[in-house]
Protein backbone atom coordinates (compact mmCIF):
# COMPACT_ATOMS: atom_id res chain seq x y z
CA UNK A 1 0.00 0.00 0.00
CA UNK A 2 2.96 2.22 0.78
CA UNK A 3 4.69 1.89 -2.36
CA UNK A 4 1.59 1.96 -4.05
CA UNK A 5 0.60 5.58 -2.76
CA UNK A 6 4.52 6.50 -3.26
CA UNK A 7 4.53 5.17 -6.57
CA UNK A 8 1.23 7.27 -7.19
CA UNK A 9 2.85 10.75 -5.40
CA UNK A 10 6.08 10.52 -7.88
CA UNK A 11 3.71 10.01 -11.17
CA UNK A 12 1.81 13.49 -10.02
CA UNK A 13 4.99 15.10 -9.49
CA UNK A 14 6.19 13.93 -12.80
CA UNK A 15 3.18 14.86 -14.37
CA UNK A 16 3.44 18.47 -12.95
CA UNK A 17 6.62 18.76 -14.05
CA UNK A 18 6.22 18.13 -17.13
CA UNK A 19 3.22 19.69 -17.45
CA UNK A 20 4.97 22.85 -16.91
CA UNK A 21 7.67 22.59 -19.05
CA UNK A 22 5.62 22.29 -21.46
CA UNK A 23 3.95 25.09 -20.28
CA UNK A 24 7.28 26.85 -20.44
CA UNK A 25 8.58 25.44 -23.68
CA UNK A 26 5.30 26.91 -25.55
CA UNK A 27 5.89 30.29 -24.08
CA UNK A 28 9.67 30.44 -25.19
CA UNK A 29 8.72 29.15 -28.57
CA UNK A 30 6.14 31.60 -28.77
CA UNK A 31 8.33 34.64 -27.67
CA UNK A 32 11.13 33.56 -30.48
CA UNK A 33 8.55 33.39 -33.15
CA UNK A 34 6.78 36.86 -32.11
CA UNK A 35 10.39 38.30 -31.86
CA UNK A 36 11.47 37.05 -35.01
CA UNK A 37 8.72 38.33 -37.14
CA UNK A 38 8.67 41.70 -35.50
CA UNK A 39 10.35 44.99 -37.00
CA UNK A 40 13.42 44.31 -33.92
CA UNK A 41 14.32 40.65 -35.92
CA UNK A 42 17.64 41.89 -35.87
CA UNK A 43 18.23 42.26 -32.17
CA UNK A 44 17.01 38.52 -31.92
CA UNK A 45 19.89 37.44 -34.07
CA UNK A 46 22.49 39.38 -32.69
CA UNK A 47 21.80 38.15 -29.64
CA UNK A 48 22.93 34.49 -31.00
CA UNK A 49 25.19 35.89 -32.49
CA UNK A 50 26.68 37.53 -29.15
CA UNK A 51 30.38 35.64 -28.98
CA UNK A 52 31.14 34.76 -25.15
CA UNK A 53 34.85 33.15 -24.65
CA UNK A 54 36.11 31.33 -21.77
CA UNK A 55 39.62 31.37 -20.96
CA UNK A 56 42.47 29.42 -19.01
CA UNK A 57 45.86 30.91 -18.96
CA UNK A 58 46.78 30.58 -22.93
CA UNK A 59 43.36 28.14 -23.60
CA UNK A 60 40.78 30.35 -24.84
CA UNK A 61 37.27 28.89 -26.70
CA UNK A 62 35.40 31.40 -27.83
CA UNK A 63 32.03 30.79 -29.26
CA UNK A 64 28.21 32.73 -30.40
CA UNK A 65 25.83 32.53 -27.77
CA UNK A 66 23.58 29.78 -30.51
CA UNK A 67 26.56 27.78 -30.04
CA UNK A 68 27.16 27.49 -26.46
CA UNK A 69 23.84 26.67 -26.07
CA UNK A 70 23.05 24.06 -28.63
CA UNK A 71 26.85 22.57 -28.07
CA UNK A 72 27.43 23.50 -24.10
CA UNK A 73 23.85 23.45 -22.37
CA UNK A 74 22.09 20.83 -24.29
CA UNK A 75 25.29 18.63 -23.20
CA UNK A 76 23.46 18.76 -19.44
CA UNK A 77 20.12 17.92 -21.48
CA UNK A 78 21.69 14.66 -22.54
CA UNK A 79 23.36 14.25 -19.21
CA UNK A 80 20.03 13.84 -17.58
CA UNK A 81 18.47 11.71 -20.82
CA UNK A 82 21.94 9.42 -20.31
CA UNK A 83 21.09 9.39 -15.69
CA UNK A 84 17.41 8.75 -17.01
CA UNK A 85 18.08 5.81 -18.91
CA UNK A 86 20.77 4.24 -16.40
CA UNK A 87 18.38 4.60 -13.59
CA UNK A 88 15.58 3.00 -15.72
CA UNK A 89 18.01 0.08 -16.69
CA UNK A 90 19.33 -0.67 -13.31
CA UNK A 91 15.82 -0.76 -11.38
CA UNK A 92 12.80 0.95 -13.19
CA UNK A 93 11.09 0.30 -16.30
CA UNK A 94 13.89 -1.11 -18.46
CA UNK A 95 14.75 -3.53 -15.94
CA UNK A 96 12.73 -6.61 -16.79
CA UNK A 97 12.30 -8.01 -20.07
CA UNK A 98 8.54 -7.67 -20.38
CA UNK A 99 7.99 -4.13 -19.48
CA UNK A 100 10.47 -3.08 -21.92
CA UNK A 101 9.71 -5.04 -24.72
CA UNK A 102 6.48 -3.24 -26.04
CA UNK A 103 7.90 0.15 -25.66
CA UNK A 104 11.43 -0.60 -27.24
CA UNK A 105 9.70 -1.61 -30.10
CA UNK A 106 7.33 0.54 -30.43
CA UNK A 107 10.04 3.27 -30.00
CA UNK A 108 12.32 1.08 -32.78
CA UNK A 109 9.54 1.28 -35.38
CA UNK A 110 8.69 5.09 -34.76
CA UNK A 111 12.34 5.78 -35.85
CA UNK A 112 12.32 3.42 -38.93
CA UNK A 113 9.26 4.24 -40.71
CA UNK A 114 9.97 7.68 -40.45
CA UNK A 115 13.10 7.86 -41.42
CA UNK A 116 12.45 5.66 -44.43
CA UNK A 117 9.66 8.03 -45.41
CA UNK A 118 11.66 11.03 -45.18
CA UNK A 119 14.31 9.24 -47.39
CA UNK A 120 11.71 8.14 -49.83
CA UNK A 121 10.76 12.05 -50.84
CA UNK A 122 14.49 12.84 -50.58
CA UNK A 123 17.01 10.46 -51.93
CA UNK A 124 19.58 12.90 -52.98
CA UNK A 125 21.97 15.59 -52.46
CA UNK A 126 22.24 17.45 -49.09
CA UNK A 127 18.31 17.19 -48.87
CA UNK A 128 18.72 13.12 -48.05
CA UNK A 129 20.70 14.48 -45.22
CA UNK A 130 17.36 15.24 -43.02
CA UNK A 131 16.60 11.40 -42.89
CA UNK A 132 17.52 11.65 -38.93
CA UNK A 133 15.42 15.03 -38.16
CA UNK A 134 11.37 12.78 -37.83
CA UNK A 135 13.19 9.80 -35.46
CA UNK A 136 12.90 12.64 -33.19
CA UNK A 137 10.33 12.50 -29.82
CA UNK A 138 9.92 15.50 -28.04
CA UNK A 139 10.08 14.01 -24.11
CA UNK A 140 8.99 17.17 -22.51
CA UNK A 141 6.28 18.66 -24.84
CA UNK A 142 5.02 15.13 -25.77
CA UNK A 143 4.64 13.99 -21.60
CA UNK A 144 3.64 17.69 -20.85
CA UNK A 145 0.47 17.37 -23.41
CA UNK A 146 -0.51 13.66 -21.81
CA UNK A 147 -0.19 15.49 -18.63
CA UNK A 148 -2.51 17.69 -18.99
CA UNK A 149 -5.46 14.69 -18.55
CA UNK A 150 -4.40 14.20 -15.18
CA UNK A 151 -5.45 11.11 -13.89
CA UNK A 152 -7.67 10.20 -16.26
CA UNK A 153 -5.54 8.58 -18.06
CA UNK A 154 -4.02 4.74 -16.84
CA UNK A 155 -0.82 5.36 -15.37
CA UNK A 156 0.97 2.48 -17.40
CA UNK A 157 0.14 4.57 -20.45
CA UNK A 158 2.62 7.44 -18.88
CA UNK A 159 5.24 4.76 -17.89
CA UNK A 160 4.81 3.24 -21.89
CA UNK A 161 5.20 7.05 -23.20
CA UNK A 162 8.55 7.64 -20.87
CA UNK A 163 9.83 4.28 -22.16
CA UNK A 164 9.21 5.27 -25.60
CA UNK A 165 11.00 8.53 -25.39
CA UNK A 166 13.66 7.81 -23.29
CA UNK A 167 14.46 5.05 -25.65
CA UNK A 168 14.08 7.25 -28.79
CA UNK A 169 16.47 10.01 -27.09
CA UNK A 170 18.82 7.32 -27.06
CA UNK A 171 18.28 6.24 -30.66
CA UNK A 172 18.70 10.31 -31.43
CA UNK A 173 22.16 10.42 -30.10
CA UNK A 174 23.58 7.40 -31.64
CA UNK A 175 22.56 8.31 -34.87
CA UNK A 176 23.95 11.98 -33.74
CA UNK A 177 27.12 9.98 -33.33
CA UNK A 178 27.43 7.63 -35.74
CA UNK A 179 25.90 9.79 -38.69
CA UNK A 180 25.82 13.42 -38.14
CA UNK A 181 29.78 13.93 -37.33
CA UNK A 182 32.43 15.42 -39.58
CA UNK A 183 36.08 16.03 -39.60
CA UNK A 184 36.92 13.64 -36.75
CA UNK A 185 40.42 14.01 -34.99
CA UNK A 186 41.63 10.69 -33.78
CA UNK A 187 43.72 12.08 -31.05
CA UNK A 188 40.70 14.45 -29.57
CA UNK A 189 38.39 10.98 -29.89
CA UNK A 190 40.85 9.07 -27.95
CA UNK A 191 41.02 11.51 -25.39
CA UNK A 192 37.87 11.76 -25.24
CA UNK A 193 37.88 7.77 -24.22
CA UNK A 194 40.73 8.26 -21.84
CA UNK A 195 38.35 10.65 -19.73
CA UNK A 196 35.62 8.46 -19.96
CA UNK A 197 37.95 5.75 -18.69
CA UNK A 198 39.14 7.79 -15.54
CA UNK A 199 35.04 8.60 -14.67
CA UNK A 200 34.80 4.45 -15.14
CA UNK A 201 37.76 3.85 -12.73
CA UNK A 202 36.24 6.08 -10.23
CA UNK A 203 33.33 4.75 -10.36
CA UNK A 204 34.50 1.70 -9.51
CA UNK A 205 36.68 2.85 -7.26
CA UNK A 206 33.93 4.24 -5.16
CA UNK A 207 34.00 7.68 -5.72
CA UNK A 208 31.05 9.45 -4.93
CA UNK A 209 31.44 12.90 -5.18
CA UNK A 210 29.52 15.10 -8.10
CA UNK A 211 32.42 17.29 -8.72
CA UNK A 212 35.06 14.82 -9.69
CA UNK A 213 32.38 13.38 -12.30
CA UNK A 214 31.89 17.28 -13.00
CA UNK A 215 35.29 18.42 -14.22
CA UNK A 216 36.11 15.22 -16.22
CA UNK A 217 33.24 14.97 -17.54
CA UNK A 218 32.94 18.48 -18.71
CA UNK A 219 36.61 19.70 -18.34
CA UNK A 220 37.54 16.12 -20.29
CA UNK A 221 34.84 14.64 -21.91
CA UNK A 222 32.92 17.55 -23.12
CA UNK A 223 35.89 19.58 -24.62
CA UNK A 224 37.81 16.19 -26.23
CA UNK A 225 34.67 15.45 -28.23
CA UNK A 226 34.15 19.48 -28.71
CA UNK A 227 37.10 19.62 -30.72
CA UNK A 228 36.82 15.89 -31.78
CA UNK A 229 34.40 16.62 -34.44
CA UNK A 230 31.76 14.19 -32.95
CA UNK A 231 29.21 16.07 -31.64
CA UNK A 232 30.23 17.36 -27.54
CA UNK A 233 26.40 16.56 -26.44
CA UNK A 234 27.44 12.99 -26.84
CA UNK A 235 30.09 13.40 -23.67
CA UNK A 236 26.50 13.77 -21.74
CA UNK A 237 25.16 10.09 -22.55
CA UNK A 238 28.68 8.99 -21.89
CA UNK A 239 29.24 10.82 -17.93
CA UNK A 240 25.49 10.06 -17.31
CA UNK A 241 26.37 6.14 -17.58
CA UNK A 242 29.83 6.21 -15.49
CA UNK A 243 28.36 7.87 -12.82
CA UNK A 244 27.64 5.30 -9.89
CA UNK A 245 24.05 4.16 -9.45
CA UNK A 246 24.33 2.27 -6.68
CA UNK A 247 24.13 3.40 -2.76
CA UNK A 248 26.82 2.52 -0.11
CA UNK A 249 24.56 1.12 2.50
CA UNK A 250 21.76 -0.63 1.96
CA UNK A 251 18.02 -0.04 3.46
CA UNK A 252 18.40 -2.01 6.37
CA UNK A 253 21.85 -0.92 7.65
CA UNK A 254 20.61 2.40 6.95
CA UNK A 255 17.38 2.25 9.38
CA UNK A 256 19.72 0.52 12.30
CA UNK A 257 22.10 2.96 12.25
CA UNK A 258 19.75 6.06 12.02
CA UNK A 259 17.76 4.28 15.27
CA UNK A 260 20.90 4.32 16.74
CA UNK A 261 21.69 7.31 15.91
CA UNK A 262 18.09 8.53 16.81
CA UNK A 263 18.13 7.20 20.32
CA UNK A 264 21.60 8.86 21.09
CA UNK A 265 20.65 12.29 20.03
CA UNK A 266 16.74 11.57 22.08
CA UNK A 267 19.80 11.10 25.24
CA UNK A 268 21.41 14.22 25.09
CA UNK A 269 21.15 16.53 27.28
CA UNK A 270 19.56 19.44 25.80
CA UNK A 271 21.02 22.68 26.21
CA UNK A 272 19.51 26.25 26.81
CA UNK A 273 17.96 28.86 24.16
CA UNK A 274 18.26 28.15 20.75
CA UNK A 275 21.01 26.10 20.02
CA UNK A 276 21.87 22.53 20.34
CA UNK A 277 24.74 20.97 22.30
CA UNK A 278 28.29 20.22 20.50
CA UNK A 279 27.42 16.19 20.62
CA UNK A 280 23.95 16.69 19.06
CA UNK A 281 25.78 18.23 16.29
CA UNK A 282 28.05 15.38 15.68
CA UNK A 283 24.73 13.04 15.76
CA UNK A 284 23.06 15.01 13.02
CA UNK A 285 26.11 15.19 11.01
CA UNK A 286 26.55 11.89 10.70
CA UNK A 287 22.68 11.26 10.01
CA UNK A 288 23.77 13.82 7.25
CA UNK A 289 26.83 11.34 6.14
CA UNK A 290 25.12 7.94 6.18
CA UNK A 291 22.06 9.52 4.17
CA UNK A 292 24.15 10.69 1.82
CA UNK A 293 25.35 6.78 1.86
CA UNK A 294 21.75 5.58 1.24
CA UNK A 295 21.37 7.62 -1.82
CA UNK A 296 22.86 7.13 -5.15
CA UNK A 297 24.90 9.71 -7.19
CA UNK A 298 23.02 8.90 -10.29
CA UNK A 299 19.72 9.93 -8.57
CA UNK A 300 21.06 13.05 -6.63
CA UNK A 301 22.15 14.32 -9.81
CA UNK A 302 19.20 13.82 -12.19
CA UNK A 303 16.96 15.46 -8.70
CA UNK A 304 19.40 18.39 -8.71
CA UNK A 305 19.52 18.50 -12.54
CA UNK A 306 15.68 18.34 -13.62
CA UNK A 307 14.48 21.55 -12.55
CA UNK A 308 17.76 23.71 -14.28
CA UNK A 309 17.54 21.53 -17.76
CA UNK A 310 13.32 21.47 -17.71
CA UNK A 311 13.12 25.13 -16.91
CA UNK A 312 16.23 26.65 -18.46
CA UNK A 313 18.12 24.70 -20.45
CA UNK A 314 14.75 23.48 -22.71
CA UNK A 315 13.23 26.85 -22.93
CA UNK A 316 16.40 28.70 -23.75
CA UNK A 317 17.31 26.04 -26.63
CA UNK A 318 13.38 26.17 -27.65
CA UNK A 319 13.75 30.23 -27.62
CA UNK A 320 17.39 30.03 -29.51
CA UNK A 321 16.08 27.64 -32.33
CA UNK A 322 12.46 28.42 -32.85
CA UNK A 323 12.59 31.69 -33.53
CA UNK A 324 11.51 31.72 -37.33
CA UNK A 325 11.59 34.82 -39.40
CA UNK A 326 8.86 33.64 -42.03
CA UNK A 327 9.51 34.20 -45.32
CA UNK A 328 8.71 33.91 -48.86
CA UNK A 329 5.22 31.76 -49.55
CA UNK A 330 4.25 29.37 -46.45
CA UNK A 331 2.79 26.93 -48.71
CA UNK A 332 5.31 26.66 -50.97
CA UNK A 333 8.00 25.93 -48.00
CA UNK A 334 5.30 23.11 -46.73
CA UNK A 335 4.83 21.32 -49.90
CA UNK A 336 9.01 21.22 -50.26
CA UNK A 337 10.48 17.53 -50.40
CA UNK A 338 12.45 18.41 -46.95
CA UNK A 339 9.12 19.34 -45.72
CA UNK A 340 7.04 16.73 -46.65
CA UNK A 341 9.67 13.92 -45.31
CA UNK A 342 9.53 15.60 -42.08
CA UNK A 343 5.62 16.01 -41.99
CA UNK A 344 4.41 13.28 -43.83
CA UNK A 345 7.35 11.22 -41.16
CA UNK A 346 6.31 12.72 -38.04
CA UNK A 347 2.74 12.36 -38.20
CA UNK A 348 2.25 9.42 -40.25
CA UNK A 349 5.25 7.46 -39.88
CA UNK A 350 5.59 7.64 -36.20
CA UNK A 351 2.06 6.77 -36.30
CA UNK A 352 2.30 3.25 -38.00
CA UNK A 353 6.10 2.46 -36.64
CA UNK A 354 4.59 2.75 -33.23
CA UNK A 355 1.34 0.99 -33.70
CA UNK A 356 2.83 -1.50 -36.64
CA UNK A 357 5.84 -2.62 -34.28
CA UNK A 358 3.59 -3.25 -31.06
CA UNK A 359 0.69 -5.14 -32.86
CA UNK A 360 3.45 -7.15 -34.25
CA UNK A 361 5.29 -7.74 -30.98
CA UNK A 362 1.67 -8.66 -29.03
CA UNK A 363 0.49 -11.08 -32.22
CA UNK A 364 3.88 -13.14 -31.73
CA UNK A 365 3.27 -12.89 -28.05
CA UNK A 366 6.47 -11.57 -27.42
CA UNK A 367 4.82 -8.75 -25.88
CA UNK A 368 1.32 -8.14 -23.94
CA UNK A 369 -0.30 -4.33 -23.57
CA UNK A 370 -0.10 -3.35 -20.20
CA UNK A 371 -3.15 -3.43 -18.07
CA UNK A 372 -6.04 -1.35 -18.38
CA UNK A 373 -4.41 0.02 -21.75
CA UNK A 374 -6.56 -0.14 -25.11
CA UNK A 375 -5.25 -0.03 -28.76
CA UNK A 376 -6.87 3.65 -28.95
CA UNK A 377 -4.45 4.43 -26.34
CA UNK A 378 -1.38 3.40 -27.93
CA UNK A 379 -3.46 5.13 -31.09
CA UNK A 380 -3.04 8.22 -29.42
CA UNK A 381 0.63 7.48 -27.66
CA UNK A 382 1.91 7.01 -31.16
CA UNK A 383 0.51 10.57 -32.56
CA UNK A 384 2.02 12.06 -29.42
CA UNK A 385 5.23 10.43 -30.37
CA UNK A 386 5.26 12.57 -33.80
CA UNK A 387 6.21 15.69 -31.56
CA UNK A 388 9.71 16.01 -32.43
CA UNK A 389 10.35 19.73 -31.24
CA UNK A 390 13.42 19.63 -29.29
CA UNK A 391 15.49 16.92 -31.06
CA UNK A 392 14.04 17.47 -34.20
CA UNK A 393 15.59 21.03 -34.24
CA UNK A 394 18.88 19.99 -32.67
CA UNK A 395 19.41 17.11 -35.33
CA UNK A 396 17.87 19.79 -38.03
CA UNK A 397 20.83 22.12 -37.14
CA UNK A 398 23.53 19.04 -37.57
CA UNK A 399 22.11 17.75 -40.72
CA UNK A 400 22.13 20.68 -43.07
CA UNK A 401 24.29 23.71 -43.95
CA UNK A 402 22.44 25.23 -46.28
CA UNK A 403 19.97 28.07 -44.36
CA UNK A 404 17.29 27.26 -46.90
CA UNK A 405 16.96 23.73 -45.90
CA UNK A 406 17.21 24.62 -42.11
CA UNK A 407 14.21 26.90 -42.19
CA UNK A 408 11.95 24.79 -44.40
CA UNK A 409 12.77 22.10 -41.63
CA UNK A 410 12.26 24.20 -38.73
CA UNK A 411 8.66 25.64 -40.01
CA UNK A 412 8.11 21.69 -41.37
CA UNK A 413 8.64 20.24 -37.54
CA UNK A 414 6.87 23.24 -35.82
CA UNK A 415 3.74 22.63 -37.96
CA UNK A 416 3.92 18.49 -37.66
CA UNK A 417 4.58 18.84 -34.11
CA UNK A 418 1.79 20.89 -33.94
CA UNK A 419 -0.56 18.77 -35.69
CA UNK A 420 0.68 15.63 -34.46
CA UNK A 421 0.12 17.41 -31.06
CA UNK A 422 -3.66 17.74 -31.66
CA UNK A 423 -4.38 14.07 -33.83
CA UNK A 424 -2.89 12.20 -30.41
CA UNK A 425 -5.36 14.75 -27.99
CA UNK A 426 -8.30 14.17 -29.82
CA UNK A 427 -7.98 10.56 -29.86
CA UNK A 428 -7.27 10.22 -26.44
CA UNK A 429 -9.91 12.82 -25.59
CA UNK A 430 -12.77 10.81 -27.85
CA UNK A 431 -11.61 7.36 -26.04
CA UNK A 432 -11.80 8.76 -22.69
CA UNK A 433 -15.61 10.11 -23.47
CA UNK A 434 -16.54 6.53 -25.35
CA UNK A 435 -15.60 4.89 -21.43
CA UNK A 436 -17.89 7.63 -19.73
CA UNK A 437 -20.72 7.08 -21.88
Amino acid sequence: MIKSTAHNSVWNITNKVFSNTGIVLLIAVTIAMLWANSPWQSTYQNILNTTISFSIGNFQLTEPLLLWINDGLMALFFLQVGLELKREILGGKLSTPQNAVLPIGAAIGGMVLPALIYFILNTTGEASQGWGIPMATDIAFSLGVLALFGKRLPIALRVFLVTLAVVDDLGGVLVIALFYTSGISTMDLFHAFLFFGLLVIGNYAGVRKTWFYAIIGIGGVWLAFFFSGVHPTIAGILTALAIPGRVKINEATFLQRLATLHNKFNKEKPVRGSLISHSQLEILEEIKTISSEAETPLQKLENALNPFVNFIVLPLFAFANAGIHLHGKVLEVLTHPISLGIGFGLIFGKFIGVVLFSKILVFLKLAKLPKNITWYHIYGIAFLAGIGFTMSLFINELAFADEEFIYTAKVSILFASLIAGIIGSIILIKNQTLKTI
